[in-house]
């Protein structure tokens, strides 16, 4: 029964669009109730270590950021480089460095606007630098043990399973050298394997084109006269598309052409266009879609913004969506995986990945930075920066925090909920704001896959699994090592990757017992796996959120990510070993 859950968990998460938390929540309902876990053996995980310093260092990644002391240190960083690989360079360093002290996902955030802005300064491709970037923060987290999630899972099962606590540095020994393998292929290859391709703000830097529709109305002056005689030839901001006429769509009309009653003229402009319509007499919007430009100039500003899976609106068209009564913002442009999607804004169906180009009020940014529905929202020319005043003690907390549980004083849990306090206490961020700041989906997930991992241990599920895996009697621990490495890599690619460590723990566990050896490489190994995720962009949250502002297309991310992942699956198997013996 605990393998039927396990394989229904794993389809419904990589099949279906029904969130992480509530597949897994019911999974662990179904166990208690049909009695495969007691309630204290469901809920363990609500109380391991790990979870809860997860929990703890959102609010202390919470302060870095609205303090800007990212945004301060990427700025003094990046600098003013003069060709590519120096650019690169300068991204992979700070990123790399920085995540291994802080959530990769805030990093990444960070950094986006900066480099945008950075490579827009210096004529750069920001498709030739965006990856890189999450790549970067990717390897730079395995150096540590608060470097990521996954490593804190690891750890606290480390500890409630087998007694056994790691250190601050101590995965810095594999971590280490694969950031350097990983950095030098991103810095020698990047550049060949990734697209010379803009991201969508560029795009619309140069175009800024969408598509206004208005009619022309029966009893105003217009019906009989030509375009030109119309005064709609030469408009300043945008240009006659098409006229769709009687249910039939005419393109490119000479600019001689009568308008009848209840033509429907498509303009295709810059935003600017809706409004140079409104003052010609005579039109009407055919959709409403002027009307949705009634906010006031001096208020408006451009935001980015990329679909999230808690969006209320997936996989609606943005009209079905009620996007601007919901959002109160106007969808300008639509972006795919880099390309903006051409047609009606209003018939375009909303997945995630997409990047959302929106004309509305700085509110937004403030009311929806801080909401799921959205996995990144960032305004163009940010008029409320950040209280870089407050910055040195931000980061004066972090290195506290640090080299306190490096050196042993306290616990990586004590660390955090001191420094968590500090932020607090100093004002580098306001008890709202750190509510906003906790991710509880993630924690919920990951609690709640700790019932599953509880319950093939339990029953031997984890046991049998391990024998499937081992397909010879005398098979040698280094080819076992790679085959739980290679199942987690392939979890990591399906489900989530806190998810993929949790199911594969006790199965690594198995193995390692079932061979008569050390169980601490197979735990080092899925914490590397779980975090190396770079062939698609689902995999790892990151990758996924520099999609639409570097133009990425599927086959962008497996092109460069196969062959690193395939360079740091090679190089943990051979190390990991050497550094804790089986």
């Amino acid at each position: 029964m605990t393998l039927a859950v396990i394989v229904v968990v794993l389809a419904t998460l990589a099949l279906t669009r029904i969130a992480a938390d509530v597949i897994m929540m019911a999974a662990l309902a179904f166990l208690v109730i049909f009695g495969i876990l007691g309630p204290g053996e469901a809920l363990a995980g609500f109380a391991n270590p790990g979870v809860m310093t997860i929990a703890t260092l959102y609010i202390v990644a919470a302060g870095l950021k609205e303090t800007g002391a990212i945004q301060w240190i990427a700025h003094r960083l990046l600098g003013q480089p003069r060709h590519i690989k120096q650019a690169q360079l300068r991204v992979l360093l700070p990123a790399s460095g920085l995540s291994a002290f802080m959530n990769n996902t805030t990093v990444v955030a960070m950094f986006i606007p900066a480099i945008q802005e950075w490579a827009q300064r210096l004529k750069l491709p920001p498709s030739k630098l965006l990856l890189p970037l999450s790549y970067a923060a990717i390897l730079g987290g395995t150096c540590t043990l608060i470097g990521t999630s996954t490593n804190l899972v690891v750890d606290g099962l480390l500890q409630t399973k087998m007694g056994v606590s790691l250190g601050m540095f101590e995965l810095a020994w594999v971590g280490g050298p694969l950031l350097l393998i990983g950095g030098a292929f991103l810095w020698l290859f990047a550049d060949r394997m990734l697209p010379d391709r803009q991201g969508v703000l560029e795009q619309l830097e140069q175009a800024r084109e969408y598509s206004v529709e208005v009619s022309i109305e029966p009893d105003g002056p217009l019906p009989g006269k030509t375009i030109t005689g119309a005064g709609l030839r030469n408009m300043t901001y945008g240009y006659l598309a098409d006229i769709e006429r009687d249910g039939h769509l005419m393109t490119a009309v000479p600019p001689d052409t009568r308008l009848r009653a209840n033509d429907i003229l498509i303009f295709i402009g810059a935003p600017e266009c809706a409004r140079e319509l409104r003052r010609v007499h005579g039109l009407r919007p055919a959709n409403g879609d002027v009307n949705k430009l009634d906010i006031a100039l001096h208020r408006r500003c451009l935001v980015e913004a990329v679909i999230g899976h808690d969006f209320a609106g997936l996989y609606q068209t943005v009209r079905e969506s009620r996007f601007r009564s919901r959002f109160q913002a106007v969808i300008l442009s639509i972006s795919r995986a880099g390309r903006r999607l051409p047609g009606k804004v209003g018939d375009i169906e909303l997945q995630v990945g997409d990047t959302l180009l929106m004309e509305t009020t700085q509110e937004f940014v403030e009311q929806y930075r801080h909401r799921k529905d959205f996995l990144l929202v960032s305004a163009l020319n940010d008029s409320t920066p950040p209280d870089f005043r407050k910055a040195p003690a931000a980061l004066a907390i972090l290195m506290s925090m640090v080299l306190a549980s490096a050196f042993g004083l306290l616990s990586i849990l004590e660390a955090a909920f001191l420094a968590a306090g500090a932020m607090l206490l100093t004002r580098c961020l306001s008890a709202s704001k750190a509510r906003h700041y906790v991710d509880l989906s993630v924690l919920i997930v990951i609690a709640a896959s700790f019932s599953l991992g509880a319950a093939m241990s339990k029953t031997g599920a984890a046991s049998q699994i391990a024998q499937w895996l081992m397909f010879a009697d005398d098979l040698s621990p280094w080819l076992g090592l790679a085959l739980v490495y290679m199942t987690t890599v392939v979890f990591t690619e399906l489900i989530t990757n806190n998810a993929a460590a949790v199911l594969m723990f006790p199965i690594a566990m198995a193995v390692a017992e079932q061979l008569d050896v050390n169980f601490m490489p197979f735990a080092i190994a899925i914490m590397v796996a779980a975090s190396a995720s770079f062939m698609t962009p689902l995999g790892y949250q990151t990758n996924l959120m520099v999609m639409g502002p570097g133009g990425y297309r599927f086959s962008d991310y497996l092109r460069i990510g196969a062959p690193l992942s395939a360079l740091v699956a090679i190089t943990a198997i051979i190390l990991i070993p050497m550094i804790w013996k089986f």
